[in-house]
């Protein structure tokens, strides 16, 4: 445990109430920092999907949520514009058009299924992601990349769905829904 001078980086909730742990998210701004610093062609282990997938336990008088999760949204775009930008100078933007576009056709393939079947199914005895409600979101998504229908980021980064039993298995939306993020940034 590091030896850390009092950090008001974010508003705390009250003592009374659980927010994210303090040290885990200080933790976590110090590494996108070096990474987001790092020269180009060192290795980092941060970058736009980590910042995505980033989760801290939760402690009383922690960090507020909300404060926390907006801020990693500014920071996931920072760091997808920078993704962006290198692929660019690296392989030229054809090249990202092309992974872009790619990853879409494959979106788009996956939820071009029929309703309730575009995702694998957990067992009736457990509980996955509502398929009505998903299958909504995969509609909106649909209506994006085939027509250029508005759809937001932040609609896609805040999706929740409650959970149902025998629903569509939550790795596999998260997984897609994962891709969808890097494109709709990608082409942002």
């Amino acid at each position: 445990m590091q030896n850390r001078a009092v950090s008001t980086t974010f508003p705390k909730t009250r003592p009374s109430r659980k927010g994210y742990s303090i040290e885990q998210v200080e933790d976590f701004l110090e590494d996108a920092r070096r990474a987001y610093t790092a020269e180009r062609g060192e290795v980092s282990v941060v970058d736009a999907a980590t910042i995505r997938r980033t989760s801290f336990a939760l402690q009383k008088g922690g960090y507020a949520p909300e404060h926390v999760d907006a801020a990693l949204e500014r920071l996931e775009d920072a760091f997808a514009t920078r993704e962006r930008e290198r692929l660019i100078a690296q392989q030229g933007e054809d090249a990202l058009v092309a992974r872009m576009r790619d990853t879409a056709q494959q979106i788009v393939n996956r939820i071009a299924r029929p309703k309730g079947n575009r995702f694998e199914r957990v067992s009736l005895l457990a509980k996955g992601y509502d398929r009505a409600q998903v299958d909504a979101l995969a509609d909106r998504i649909a209506g994006h990349l085939q027509s250029d229908a508005p759809l937001e980021v932040a609609e896609v980064r805040t999706a929740a769905f409650h959970p149902r039993r025998g629903g569509y298995r939550e790795s596999q939306v998260d997984l897609l829904l994962d891709d969808v993020i890097d494109v709709l940034l990608a082409v942002g």
